[in-house]
């Protein structure tokens, strides 16, 4: 039987670009992968989304805007047990050079969403983007 976690995957925007970052050898789980910001939910899933891009980017709550929080996408990794229950968010930044990564990652690149396939990303990346970018 899978656990469930509950985790909040958080997608910055500036100029129609988002930001993708690589995570560090240091993290639990998926090392190496592309990924959106991301944490387990330890509140509200809104809080969390703000705690987690401030510890990851430095950014406060008034470096971003919210422009939508996306249905929550169920994702199945038999390898590691867990069903994960991610909850997705795209914040727009006001100002992209603001942005100062953690020791959770070890790259960020800004890019066109449509480039996600070129990279290894954590399971499901481009499903639960598909939930929050517009059409």
């Amino acid at each position: 039987m899978l656990r469930q976690k509950r985790v909040v995957s958080c997608f910055l925007e500036s100029d129609g670009r988002i930001l993708l970052l690589r995570r560090s050898g240091r993290v639990g789980t998926y090392q190496g992968r592309w990924a959106a910001i991301s944490g387990y939910i330890e509140k509200t899933a809104d809080e969390q989304a703000l705690t987690e891009i401030a510890e990851e980017t430095g950014l406060s709550g008034r470096d971003i805007e919210l422009i939508r929080r996306g249905q929550p996408l169920e994702v199945r990794d038999e390898k590691l047990g867990i069903r994960w229950l991610v909850h997705p968010y795209l914040f727009r930044v006001k100002e992209r050079g603001q942005v100062s990564i953690d020791w959770e990652h070890e790259e960020a690149r800004w890019l066109d969403p449509k480039e996600i396939d070129n990279y290894p990303t954590v399971p499901s990346l481009k499903e639960a983007l598909a939930r929050v970018w517009p059409a």
